[in-house]
């Protein structure tokens, strides 16, 4: 993996900031790290974009229309017709029309996507194992960034009642 990447000093962690004022130090920092963390993912990913990534995989658990796609990925419908579009020149997504909605687009995995998209969460989990292992708490982190991922459905599912 890149040094450049890797080699940020070890933090004092002060005390995190409370309140609504500026962010906190800690919360800085692990902005930093999940950015960092966001490269290495893309680094492993055999070629895709993270945006493209995350359409595939979207795809592939479900969200067969364009607009569902773009609503779950918190995505401007653009940002999803140019990866749509990227991704069907290279083989690895087929768009349909759908039958009772002429605005509609039906998305489905090609036979490459799928292979695609295997061999990317294949790369991606290793590396995110790695990271994980070198905290020296492995199930932790594994945890809390699931925990994170259901806290983000939360999020894009609306505002708390």
């Amino acid at each position: 993996m890149s040094e450049e990447i890797l080699a940020a000093p070890a933090p004092a962690h002060p005390a995190p900031a409370s309140g609504g004022g500026a962010p906190g130090p800690l919360a800085v920092e692990a902005v930093q790290s999940l950015t960092r963390a966001s490269k290495i993912l893309e680094r492993a990913s055999g070629g895709l974009s993270l945006a493209h990534y995350r359409v595939l995989a979207a795809v592939a658990a479900g969200d067969a229309r364009a607009s569902r796609v773009a609503a779950r990925l918190a995505l401007g419908k653009p940002t999803v017709s140019a990866s749509v579009e990227a991704l069907s020149a290279r083989g690895l997504l087929v768009r349909s029309g759908v039958a009772c909605d002429q605005r509609a687009v039906q998305l489905s995995l090609t036979a490459a996507g799928a292979t695609v998209l295997e061999s990317a969460q294949l790369s991606m989990t290793s590396a995110l194992e790695d990271l994980a292992a070198r905290t020296g708490r492995r199930d932790e982190v594994i945890s809390a960034l699931v925990a994170l991922g259901s806290a983000i459905d939360d999020m894009a599912a609306g505002p708390r009642q």
